[in-house]
Parts: C-alpha cells; structure tokens; sequence
C-alpha cells in the first residue's frame, strides 16, 4: 500500500476527471432499491429481511430528495417510480 499523497491533479480513487455527483447517486439508488427488493425475496429456507429492505428504501429515498433537483425529468419520474413501487412492495409483503 502506497503511503505517497495523492497529487492535486490526481485525486485519491479517481483517474483523470471527478465524475458528477448525480449519475453516482441515481446508481446507488437502483442498487439501494433493487436490494430491498432481494430482502423481500422467500427463498428455499430463507424468510424475508424486513429490517433490511426498509434500511434500504429510507437511504435510497433520502438519497434522492437530496439529489432529484438536479436530475432531469426523466430521470426524477423513473426513479419516483421505481422508489414507489419498491415501497408498496414493502408494504405489501410486511402485511403478509
């Protein structure tokens, strides 16, 4: 392991630009919601992780009121949808 400073040219864990903020939320986001929807998943043995999907629908939606007003629109109704729809999901099978 380099104990070296990163340049100010080189930012540490990044090669050349910094990229924007918005593409690397909108993926944790999908990531955040399509892991909810795992947790949600019955398997062979396996019950449903409720604690976890819901830790995961509040973090993905928090990341997304901090970020929507910089995503086009496009992009905010996709993921209003997706969000949505994970939540009532959620809702769905915790009544189950």
């Amino acid at each position: 392991m380099s104990t070296r400073a990163a340049s100010p040219e080189s930012p540490a864990g990044f090669q050349g630009q910094i990229p924007p903020v918005e593409p690397l939320l909108t993926e944790v986001i999908t990531t955040l919601a399509l892991a909810a929807h795992a947790y949600l998943t019955e398997e062979e043995g396996r019950q449903p992780d409720h604690l976890s999907a819901e830790v995961a629908i509040d973090v993905a939606t928090a990341a997304f009121e901090r970020v929507k007003e910089r995503l086009r629109p496009e992009e905010r109704l996709a993921i209003t949808q997706m969000l949505t729809e994970t939540r009532l999901t959620f809702v769905r099978k915790r009544g189950t």
